[in-house]
Formats: C-alpha cells, structure tokens, sequence
C-alpha cells in the first residue's frame, strides 16, 4: 500500500488478431457515445472511461506484451487521440518544402520557442483501430506559420472532436475544419490569427453538443468565444471576452434544462448559456497562463490553476447566477499543489490531480475537498503534460519521457505497475473498451490484452 509521501515503487508493425480477440472489439458506428472516446478527456470529459472500460495494466514494447501495433506518425502534433468505431482521429502539421532561415520570434517576452523554419501541411489522419494502419489522410490546409510554438509544444496541438457523423479538426490560426468519416472536407472556417502569450502556441481544443460546436479564442488580441452550428458551420453567436490567453478547454454541462458552457480564463471562470451566449455564472481567482481546462460531475465543475496563482475551485452549479467570488456557490477551495499542464481527473467520486505538471498527485473527496491521504509521491514520473484517465478502478499517469505509472482507485492507492515507452509523450491517452491508445511524438501505440 501507498501511506502519505511514501514513493510509488520505481515503419508499422501489426500483430496478429485472433477470431477470439476480434470479437471483443466494440467497432460499430452506432455504438452509445459513452462507449466511444470521441472528444479529448472522454465520454464524460472528465478523464473517464465507460464502467465497463478494461484496458491492460501491464505492457513491455520490448517483450512484446501488450502492444497490438504501433503506427509511425507523420509531422509533429499533441494531439489526443479520439476513437469512434473502428477509427481513431489525430491531427498533425508537417513541414514540407527547403528549409529556410528562421522567422524571428517577435512575440513580447518570448522564450524557449521553435523557430519557423518550413511551410506546413496541416493535415486530419483516421487510423484503423484494429491493425494501426492509416486508412485516410486530408491536408485540409498549408501555410508558413506566423509564429511558432514553445520547444514542448507543437502546431498541432488542439485534440479533434467527433460525433460519428463528422470529424471537426482545430488548428486555431490555420483554420476549423469539418470533415465527414470518409475524410472529405465538408466546411472550413478562417477565425483569424492568434497571438499567444510568450508565442508559445495554440492548443485549446473545441468542444461539442449535439449539433452545437464551441471554440475558446483566448490569446494576447481581441478574445472571444465562438459558437456555431456543427452541420454547417454558420455561427449561432459569438461574445467577446476579457481575457488574455488560455490553453484551456471548454466544457458543456447541464443545469435543469440549461445547457452551460464553461470556460476557464485568467478573470474568471464563466459560465455562458449555450443556447444564447449570456453570461450565466463568473467566478474569479484562478491565475493567469490557464492550461488545465475544467471538469464537472454530480452538479459542481472544478477550475483548477497553478502558476503564479494556485488555486482549484468547486462551484455548485444550482443557484449560481451573476458574480459567484467568495460566495457560498464555491463549495470549497485549495491554494497548494494544484495543477497547471494537466488537467484534473473526476472517477467515482474523486477529485485527481498532480501538482504543477510534477509527479506528486493528490486525491481529494470531489464534493467535500477533503484529502485524507495524499498527496502521493509518483516515483520515476517527472514532467506530465498528459492529464491521467481512469478505467477498471486503475488511474494511468503518464508522463513526457514514456513512463506509464497505474495505480489502484481504492481507499489506500496501490502501485500496480510502471510501463515505459520509447517514445516523448504529451497527448493524454484514450481509452475503449479493452484498449489505451497512446500517442507519442513518432508512434501511435495501441495497448490491449492479448489472448492465445
């Protein structure tokens, strides 16, 4: 058992699919969307997978155990992987053409940034999720980029989205993309160019419900949300925000019979009506250089920061309306050790979350905020931009240099065991039925049981 601060103990192939195995695989396109991993964090955009989810606990690239096949990766991108039937979604952008002498940074205070040195093909893959191999790839877009992006980053960095009927590709100043499941592209939007904060590059990903598609514009020139009809793409409305810019996602949560979407920014968390884009709720005392997006559950949304503020908050969504700061509509607050990469992960009651994008992870009660153990100490995990899933009562961390630490869901967390990688990893995992897809800076790794 783990106590308080006790560490945790330290190009394709294809492999062959039996009768028995192919059976298990859940492929059909009408499956419910909460068996599916069709936007980033999940069915329920908190992190977890369906109950009935059973991923590996243990695989060894080496031993070959448990890798059903790796897909070598086109381009650079951090894109989440997103499954729906027998197709996983990614985004990547490719340099093409002669090299040339790098565009000078001019972003102010910027630093630790990668020089534009190509033009890039932006491009939209499905991969065959049972044998990894590329089944169509669209370039839907190419562009010298105006700026580039932090060394960790990339220019590929919001996850895609899809509902089984359409694929919905965002690459912020290069364009929103709406694709249909054969690749073809069905509408694309221009939304101007972004201006992030240090030039360190775009990564919010859009979000959807029902046929109602949402996009965070925030960055260092005029921000805004945005909200249009996903068939067609014509705007339903669009609202000015102020704000500065934030690498946070947006999440739609219900409340009675009103739609919110929630998006987390360096003023306040709001709360928007979906259907009518007025402001709802606000709360103010996150930090600024948002990263970690919102999560919800059990009628509260948690908003967590941590950079030059620390701060998570849970708000109780009945009775919210107007300004909400330091009223009794947050339910409870932290202002340590809370995450700024990651975001946080909501499973059966508990509150996760790592500390920065360090390898020391707290569990709290999510309705009370109390932590009667933690935080927990992940030997061997180092920096963690991917935000930790859960599924079959085991919660994955991985981290950026390949380690894979699972651990139990129980009163006393367990290490269950440590799997490494060859490969840099910044994209969080997504989880169907029996398999964790793991996408990496060169590989697409899917991990599943193999059974004689």
């Amino acid at each position: 058992m783990i106590s308080r601060h006790q560490p945790l103990a330290s190009v394709l192939f294809a492999i062959h699919v039996s009768l028995a195995l192919s059976t298990t695989l859940c492929l059909a396109q009408d499956l419910p969307r909460d068996e599916q991993w069709g936007q980033w964090r999940g069915p329920y955009a908190n992190g977890s997978a369906k109950s009935s989810a059973d991923p590996p606990t243990e695989w060894d690239e080496r031993a070959n155990k448990n890798i059903r096949w790796k897909t070598a990766l086109p381009g650079r991108g951090h894109s989440s992987p997103v499954v729906w039937g027998d197709s996983i979604f990614l985004t990547a952008a490719v340099p093409v053409g002669d090299a040339f002498k790098g565009i000078p940074d001019s972003a102010p205070g910027s630093h630790d940034n990668l020089a534009v040195t190509h033009k890039h093909e932006f491009i939209v893959l499905a991969i065959n999720r049972i044998d990894g191999k590329i089944a169509w790839r669209t370039k839907v877009h190419e562009a010298i980029p105006h700026e580039g992006a932090h060394y960790t980053a990339s220019l590929a960095s919001a996850s895609p989205i899809t509902n089984g009927k359409h694929v919905f590709a965002y690459f912020g100043s290069h364009g929103l993309f709406c694709l249909g499941m054969d690749g073809r592209v069905v509408w694309k939007k221009d939304l101007g160019r972004m201006q992030t904060k240090h030039g360190h590059g775009e990564g919010a990903s859009p979000v959807l419900d029902g046929e109602t598609l949402a996009v965070n514009w925030d960055h260092e020139g005029r921000s805004f949300v945005l909200v249009m009809d996903a068939a067609s793409g014509k705007e339903k409305w669009h609202r000015a925000r102020n704000e500065v810019t934030s690498w946070a996602s947006p999440i739609v949560v219900t409340q009675g019979e009103q739609r919110q979407l929630i998006v987390s920014g360096t003023s306040r968390v709001r709360a928007y009506d979906l259907d009518s884009g007025d402001i709802v709720w606000e709360c103010g005392g996150l930090s600024a250089n948002i990263v970690a997006s919102p999560v919800a559950a059990d009628g509260m949304v948690f908003a967590a920061s941590s950079y030059d503020t620390r701060a998570i908050l849970a708000i109780r969504l009945k009775g919210a309306r107007g300004d909400i700061t330091g009223t009794n509509q947050v339910v409870w607050s932290r202002r340590r050790s809370t995450p700024y990469v990651p975001s946080p992960l909501l499973y059966n009651g508990s509150i996760y979350y790592l500390r920065h994008y360090q390898g020391v992870l707290s569990r709290l009660t999510a309705k009370t905020g109390e932590e009667p153990l933690g935080p927990f100490r992940l030997d061997g995990i180092r920096e963690a931009y991917a935000s930790p899933v859960a599924a079959n009562g085991r919660i994955y961390v991985v981290d950026r240099g390949g380690l894979t630490v699972v651990i139990s869901h129980s009163d006393k967390p367990a290490l269950l065991a440590a799997n490494r990688l060859d490969d840099t990893f910044n994209a969080s995992p997504a989880i169907v039925g029996r398999e964790l897809f793991l996408r990496g800076e060169k590989w697409l790794f899917c991990i599943s049981e193999q059974r004689d």
